[in-house]
């Protein structure tokens, strides 16, 4: 084979295993932007969850203490664009059962997104794949030293979502678009024991800068969660991932 015929078939041949390596390696686009993000301003926090297919959004200024909004409910990413079916939004209760395209890009570790109406720049705070990551509800409750499955009947329910170090629970009715409550911040899971440092919470600011301690514990791929609540009740919960 001639030296020129040789190098050409050899730069076809590299060309064809960089493009085909591009699709066997690049990982997969919902993998890209799942864990937690935040965008700061002097006055407002805000931060999107993204895990098991699912989206948060909250607004709220830790400071003084105040809840302004959030939004949530189910999400697809194809290519550039970031498609959400709501299931609560305080803000606009319109948009409850509908699909809302936003476009996004990755950059490293931003996030550049148009959720806000305009193109903002978002950090990452974690990758969402170590810990609690995932979409939980609630399956029973242990009342009189026995644990009670609890069957969730209608369209009220409260869920909990949490990447690798961020959480936030919501209590809501996507049929009715009522909105009965949320709250959320950062969590550490480390030996059994669950460590919650509340920064916001919509019916009572005087929690905000809290922290409180649970035993957790996954078994069987449930979430054993026990203490004493907010209010100083015992509970003892357990929670599985929303298929």
């Amino acid at each position: 084979m001639k030296p020129i015929v040789l190098i050409c078939f050899t730069v076809i041949i590299l060309i064809a295993f960089v493009i085909n390596a591009s699709f066997i390696y690049r990982p997969s686009e919902a993998g890209n932007i799942t864990g937690a993000w935040k965008l700061q301003s002097n006055t407002t926090d805000q931060v999107i969850i993204l895990v098991d297919g699912y989206i948060t959004h909250t607004g709220y200024n830790k400071n003084d203490r105040k809840f302004l909004f959030t939004e949530g409910g189910k999400f697809e990413l194809q290519k550039e664009k970031l498609s959400v079916i709501y299931e609560f939004d305080t803000r606009q209760k319109d948009r409850i059962g509908k699909s809302v395209i936003y476009n996004i890009l990755l950059n490293n570790h931003q996030l550049v997104a148009d959720i806000n109406g305009k193109k903002e720049t978002w950090n990452r705070i974690d990758k969402g794949k170590e810990n609690l990551a995932g979409l939980w509800h609630i399956t029973a409750r242990k009342q009189d030293e026995k644990v009670i499955p609890i069957h969730q009947a209608g369209p009220r329910k409260t869920i909990k979502i949490l990447s690798a170090s961020w959480f936030q629970w919501a209590a809501i009715n996507p049929e009715t678009k009522e909105f009965f409550g949320t709250g959320g911040g950062s969590y550490i899971f480390n030996n059994g024991k669950y460590i919650e440092n509340i920064e916001f919470f919509s019916r009572d600011s005087s929690r905000v800068g809290a922290s409180l301690s649970f035993g957790g514990k996954l078994e069987n791929g449930n979430w054993h969660h026990s203490g004493l609540s907010s209010k100083g009740d015992p509970i003892y919960e357990v929670w599985s991932k929303v298929k």
